[in-house]
Formats: structure tokens, sequence, C-alpha cells
């Protein structure tokens, strides 16, 4: 069964569930997300009934609809197995077998001014015990940071960002502090099967603009990536799945891997690949294969073949955000026609409604490596030639 709510429910997973007759519950008014009286609807009873099974089978578009899940189906492995990933401080707990020495700690925003920062190692980063789209994520590098940090952590919290989500989502009064990942970050939609066996849907690159960059405005998927990177992240996966028991189960994972091939996880997203289905999205444009669809079938993709013919090319997946520096009101329009003049092949441009949520919108696109630099632009772009 396939569980939507807001904020975003694309129409390839509505194409999806209708193809291959896929229940979908709509924890929220389904008007709003753009479904009304689609055959596979269902209500709450008939998807209890038709969940009333010990390991229920579920992906969802958006963890606004993990609250249902907590309420209705506490009798299942569900709730626990979504509370080890989603809470960041219980994800520490559960990997120290892995990596016994990995500092992190759980403090309270209320506690934050008075923390004894001479005692945490430098870099960090602090971000919220449970969250979300990089709200509430800052790096400390410097002492000296973190007067400023404090005071644009607590303004961020009390913003409308971080509203927009329920607090089983985004949660704005507890915090971890973590020592911070070096290496190449990647972010991986991946599968526990009935035996608990990971299968890798996708490995997105995460391109940064800086050392201090957190923000998630460009991945990019290649053939080169994923051959590089398949087999080593399968194996960290299968001791993730060892560690916390989990089977019948997606997930969008963030990592690190070190110089010396170390890999070490950021977080782990549950029951869904990317967020606004991104990512998910993203593999049917740059492969052809549909995720979720493989995801309830339990089927493998067969990379050989997949990735024939894609030498050379880039499968980039750019996240728009609002970096122009001026507050949605302040802005007339986004210009996504010279948006698009920037790039030689666009895929697929989803727009989205700036004034409820600060994304203009999604952005994929197929490039060739030589043109690179249409990455790296718009990589380090605040937007703002594109606002009026």
């Amino acid at each position: 069964m396939i569980l939507v709510d807001k904020p975003y429910v694309s129409g390839f997973l509505k194409e999806t569930a209708q193809k291959y007759n896929l229940p979908v519950l709509a924890t929220s008014n389904p008007e709003n997300l753009g479904l009304s009286n689609e055959p596979f609807l269902k209500n709450s009873e008939q998807a209890l009934g038709l969940l009333d099974r010990e390991e229920p089978i579920i992906y969802t578009n958006s963890e606004n609809t993990l609250e249902w899940i907590s309420r209705n189906l506490g009798h299942t492995p569900l709730p626990a197995r979504i509370e080890i990933f989603k809470n960041k401080v219980k994800f520490r707990q559960a990997m120290k077998p892995l990596f016994p020495d990995f500092y992190f700690q759980e403090i309270a925003l209320s506690e934050l001014g008075s923390i004894d920062t001479g005692k945490i190692p430098l870099p960090c980063i602090i971000k919220p015990s449970i969250g979300f789209f990089s709200i509430g994520v800052y790096k400390v590098s410097r002492r000296q940071q973190w007067p400023e940090i404090i005071q644009l952590l607590q303004k961020e919290m009390g913003s409308a960002a971080p509203a927009d989500y329920p607090k089983e989502v985004v949660d704005t009064t507890k915090f971890i502090i973590e020592e911070c990942i070096e290496g190449d970050e990647y972010a991986v939609d991946a599968y526990f099967d009935n035996d608990g066996k990971p299968v890798v849907m996708n490995i997105h690159q995460h391109y940064f603009s800086s050392a201090e960059d957190v923000s998630d405005r460009v991945y990019v998927s290649s053939r080169e990536i994923i051959e590089s990177q398949l087999g080593d992240v399968t194996r960290f996966l299968e001791n993730v799945g060892k560690l916390t028991n989990t089977r019948n189960f997606p997930v969008h994972i963030e990592l690190r891997k070190t110089a010396a091939g170390v890999i070490c996880p950021i977080e782990v997203n549950p029951l869904r690949f990317g967020g606004w289905c991104t990512t998910g999205d993203a593999t049917a444009l740059a492969y052809g294969f549909n995720p979720y669809q493989y995801y309830f079938e339990k089927r493998q993709p067969d990379w050989d073949a997949l990735l024939e013919g894609k030498e050379g090319k880039l499968y980039g997946m750019i996240v728009l955000d609002n970096s122009t520096g001026r507050q949605a009101a302040e802005i007339k329009k986004f210009d996504y026609d010279k948006l698009l003049t920037k790039f030689k092949n666009p895929l697929e441009l989803r727009k989205i409604d700036y004034h409820e949520y600060p994304v203009f919108g999604i952005l994929y696109t197929e490039t060739e490596r030589e043109n690179i630099a249409e990455l790296d632009y718009i990589l380090s772009s605040d937007l703002n030639e594109f606002v009026e």
C-alpha cells in the first residue's frame, strides 16, 4: 500500500498506483494532493483491513504519514523501525557497534546558549534530532561561530518553515550535535526485502558549492557513480539491516565515504525514497525502470543492462530552494523559462508554490560530462537572476 500526504505527490507515483493496482491511502484531504475519485484510493478503514498482517508492506511519499502509522499500526514492527531511523540519536546508538568512537550528543534547543562548546570536537554538525529537508542544519568549523549559529538556529526554529511539518517530521525542541563526517556524500534509495537483504535502486552524489555548504541544491547520478559505489554501499546496508532487523522496508539513506573508503551514514529516512518524490522519479527518468514497482514486486535492477549506453552522462536532480535572501511575499514571479535556457537537455521541471514551501521547483536534467559547467553554475547560483 502507498500512503500519501503533503507536500507533494508526483504524477508518476499516481500513474504507478493506477498501472500496478496499488491501493493508496491519503492521510490528509486527498483533493489537496490532486486526488479525488481515483479507483485506487482507500479510506482508513479499508486501508487497515488491507494492512492487517504481521509485516505490512508500505511505501510513503511523505513523512507526514508517519503519525497515522504510529496511531494505527502500533501492533506491528513498523513504528519501532521508523523510530530507529527517524530519530537521529537513536540511530547513532543503533550504529555504535559499527562506529564505537563516533561523537554525538543530544541537547534541547533551550540549552544551546549555555552549552560548553570547548568540549565539542570541531568541525561538527548541529541539526534537529528529528528533521527533514536541511531545516535547522548548520556546520560549525570554529568555536567563534557558535554564538552566531545558535542565534541563526533559534531564529529559523521560530520561522514558518519548520511549522510546515508535523512534529513526527521536524521536532524543533531537541537537537543532535555530532562530529562532521568528511568525504564524498551520496544519497541512496534502497529497500530491504523479505529476508532483510538490501536492494539498491539508485545512488546520487551530493554536490556542494563549498566546505560550508549544507544545502540540497544538486544531486547527480551516473553510470560511473553507480558502478564505483554499488558494491560498498550494498555491503554497508547489509550491516545496517542486521543491526536494525529491518525487512520489507524502503529507505533513503544519506552517507559519506572517506578517502580511506569507509562508509559512514549521515541519516536514514524511513519508508520512502527521496522526499517530494524526487530521487524515486529521477531513477525512472534516468534509467527507465520504476523503483516503486520494483519495491512492491521485490525485483532487483539489472544494472549491467540498465547502464548500457550511459557512459559520460550525468543525471542531475536540482532542488531550487529559495536562496535569494528574499521572502516569498517579496517575489512576484520566478522565470522558469529563463532557467531552462541554462541547460542543454532538461528532462522535466516541476514547479512548486514557493509561497507555501521555500522551494521554487525541482529540475531534472541530462548533462554530458563535458557540459558539467551547467551543473556547477546552478550549484553556486543564489537564483536572484530568475526572480522579479
